[in-house]
């Protein structure tokens, strides 16, 4: 694993100056990866927008994770049904045309 692609839970609860609880508890939940670069807890790079958007539900909105966790399940349903109807649009163009 690059650990260019990681960064250590303690570097971002560092820096977004919260408790290294709360990201153990997105992972309980399912919610993040985590992974183990050189012995250290970490978050995929890609994740790490996800975990802010969780942060600020949390923290601003005071939603619990529990919340969070039915809001994560309904937006990634949100997205597929947007793809589907992509799809099924692109599908009846062609029978227009």
């Amino acid at each position: 694993m690059d650990p260019k692609e990681y960064i250590t839970i303690a570097e971002f609860c560092a820096c977004y100056e919260i408790d290294q609880s709360f990201v153990l508890e997105l992972n309980n939940y399912g919610l993040v990866q985590i992974v183990t670069v050189e012995e250290t807890p970490a978050l995929p790079v890609e994740q790490v927008r996800d975990v802010e958007k969780m942060l600020r539900l949390h923290y601003d909105l005071e939603i619990n994770l529990a919340g969070i966790d039915a809001i994560s399940h309904l937006l990634r349903r949100v997205s597929s049904l947007q793809d589907e109807v992509r799809i099924l649009q692109n599908k009846l163009r062609r029978y227009e045309e």
